[in-house]
């Protein structure tokens, strides 16, 4: 593959498919869920440190297997096609493609804010619970522009990406020191003199305090929410084969960028914090505590230039995992794991098949209606193959410790083992606490070995 991507390109990759809608919203469940301007605090900061943590530990990967495909080349030089496979189909048929048509859902759901029309339009079809909407057919348009553009070549996916990206991020600074300066009432202190005692309150009957079982079950389902909102940085690696010195630049552009986007995410936090009270904060109209807090700063104007915001933020972001997800499936194609169709580059050196599949889809997903409940797993699925992949550099260690490693991992074995600890504790708690979160995923991962069977019988014949 040409090397188009410089360090630059692929910086922007990491924030632009960090930040998509995820920051904007889910501050308000995580309120509902611990009741604390403490407990919110504490958990970006836990999310903070296994996101970066795991960028650190993806860095030695990567510069062992500087390729496309990136953490599904991981698992597979590590653990075998298996485990690769079931990254790769858990990737397909929903991690990817979910994440895709959520934020692509949510650039057409605040499209809607701008223009009413859009929300108060009857739905293009109906029957029972399954409806088309014009929100989900803008979210469609969105996907397929995109994937056009995608298969016209790196550079303009990597034009898109950084234009994009450096306006959101921009952007998202401009939130935090307008908040700062222009705050007519904080409620900082007010959200923080509930101290460590947490409370829930979730539909809005009353807030009762929570201990033991329900305090860690309420930071299990807060964690839900940080944790989708810090993810997909990976998808750098999927496009190794592309960038600049891979050894070197991606992971740079991982332990860089993962820790830029959560500094963002702190100061959002803080804003939310001084400019919502607890209630405000936890009961935004749907959600959306950044339009909230732009309403406070700024009236009416303030939440025009919010959903402005969010939809150049969604926008971007659906770019950047849509130029990079394609390489992992065009990867898996070439291994035999794959519809063969996704091996080939067209004339402009970008895997167009790959991206297309990919597209379509992430469009079947936005008409399905069911996009939430498949982003409640999403979390829970994607820390569990980050800590396959994160032990995966425990595991070459002891059994390949000659390899030469060309970027070693500071702080070995703790950065990985902090990873390991805090996403176990995570997925544990889920699974205690949150079941509805965990069995989907475990659901979706099983699906995938009768379909690895079948694909390993026709690639590797019997005699």
């Amino acid at each position: 593959m040409n090397r188009q991507l410089k360090l630059w390109d692929a910086i922007m990759i990491v924030m632009g498919s960090m930040i998509g809608s995820g920051i904007f919203i889910v501050s308000s469940d995580m309120m509902r869920q611990l009741g604390s301007g403490w407990w919110m605090i504490i958990v970006w900061v836990i999310t903070a440190i296994m996101t970066v943590s795991a960028a650190i530990c993806y860095g030695e990967l990567s510069a062992l297997f500087p390729k496309a495909g990136g953490q599904y080349t991981y698992l597979t030089e590590v653990f075998g096609k298996m485990t690769g496979f079931l990254y790769g189909w858990s990737l397909f048929t929903v991690i990817q493609t979910g994440t895709i048509a959520a934020v692509a859902v949510a650039f057409g759901k605040f499209t809607a804010y701008l223009i009413p029309d859009l929300n108060d339009a009857a739905p293009l079809y109906e029957n029972g619970t399954f409806k088309i909407t014009w929100i989900q057919i803008l979210a469609m348009v969105v996907i397929l522009l995109l994937t056009f553009i995608n298969t016209k070549g790196v550079r303009s996916g990597k034009i898109i990406q950084s234009f994009f990206t450096s306006s959101k991020i921009i952007a998202l600074v401009l939130l935090i020191v307008g908040g700062v300066l222009m705050i007519k009432e904080n409620h900082f202190s007010e959200n923080l003199s509930y101290d460590l005692d947490s409370f829930q309150n979730l539909k809005g009957l009353g807030w009762t305090n929570i201990n033991d079982g329900l305090l860690l079950g309420g930071i299990a389902a807060a964690m839900v929410g940080s944790v989708f909102s810090s993810v997909a940085w990976e998808n750098v690696t999927f496009v190794a084969g592309e960038i600049e010195n891979p050894k070197r630049n991606v992971v740079r552009a991982m332990v860089i960028g993962t820790s830029l986007v959560m500094v963002l995410y702190l100061l959002c936090n803080y804003v939310y914090l001084a400019a919502l009270s607890r209630d405000e904060i936890a009961f935004a109209v749907n959600d959306r505590v950044a339009v909230a807090t732009a309403h406070k700063i700024l009236g009416e104007t303030g939440t025009i230039i919010m959903a402005v915001l969010v939809m150049i933020s969604t926008f971007g972001c659906v770019n950047g995992i849509v130029l990079s997800g394609a390489r992992v499936f065009q990867r898996m194609a070439k291994d035999g794991l794959f519809l063969k169709q996704a091996i080939p580059n067209n004339k402009h050196e970008v895997p167009e098949h790959s991206l297309w599949l990919q597209g379509v889809w992430a469009s079947l997903l936005c008409l399905s209606g069911q996009y939430g409940d498949l982003l409640d797993m999403i979390s829970f699925v994607i820390v569990l193959f980050y800590m396959i992949t994160v032990f995966a550099v425990i595991w070459l260690r002891i059994k390949q410790p000659q390899l030469e490693r060309p970027y070693k991992i500071p702080g070995y074995p703790f950065v990985p083992l902090i990873y390991l600890i805090i996403g176990a504790t995570f997925c544990i708690l889920l699974i205690m606490y949150k079941p509805h979160y965990t069995w989907p995923g475990f659901i979706l991962i099983v699906l995938g070995l009768p379909v690895y069977a079948l694909i390993h019988k026709r690639v590797v014949p019997k005699g």
